[in-house]
């Protein structure tokens, strides 16, 4: 479906999927070492920077760990964690109260986590997903973060 906005392939996908097939297909999303995070992963190692992936002893098992700057940083897919005002956080037509319930139990697990860390003297980061799609944004976002990051005290969200 290249080549379509967002919401009309969520509509026809929504359309030709059976209850079990759509299933399968969300059960196939990956939850680490996805592309938005891989491309970031690649664009920080080219940077210079080196890093630990997955920490499971943080909360939130953040995405992204700089342990020598105490800087976590979380990769976000702009759907399902709901990027606001962006156009790859569509919400689906169907099945909405399931999805409204979903959507907003992970943005207070995501805030939870966030606090946790910060009381543990981490500064936290949120890279969306829309952010990696292009180098130059995500080069530039990544020079951000860790320019913020680096110079901030612990516990600082950027």
């Amino acid at each position: 479906m290249e080549g379509i906005d967002p919401k009309t392939a969520m509509k026809l996908w929504e359309a030709e999927m059976t209850t079990e097939g759509r299933r399968r297909n969300m059960r196939a999303n990956r939850s680490k070492d996805t592309s938005p995070e891989i491309r970031t992963r690649k664009a920080l190692h080219s940077m210079g920077y080196r890093f630990r992936i997955h920490v499971k002893d943080l909360s939130g098992k953040p995405d992204i760990v700089l342990p020598k700057h105490k800087l976590v940083i979380f990769v976000h897919g702009c759907f399902w964690h709901q990027h606001p005002n962006c156009k790859l956080a569509s919400r689906p037509s169907s099945n909405t109260d399931y999805w409204c319930t979903k959507f907003e139990r992970t943005r207070l697990r995501d805030k939870e986590h966030q606090l946790a860390l910060e009381m543990a003297g981490w500064s936290v980061a949120t890279i969306w997903e829309c952010e990696t799609r292009e180098p130059p944004v995500l080069d530039k976002r990544l020079r951000e973060v860790l320019e913020n990051g680096l110079n901030s005290g612990p516990g600082e969200v950027i």
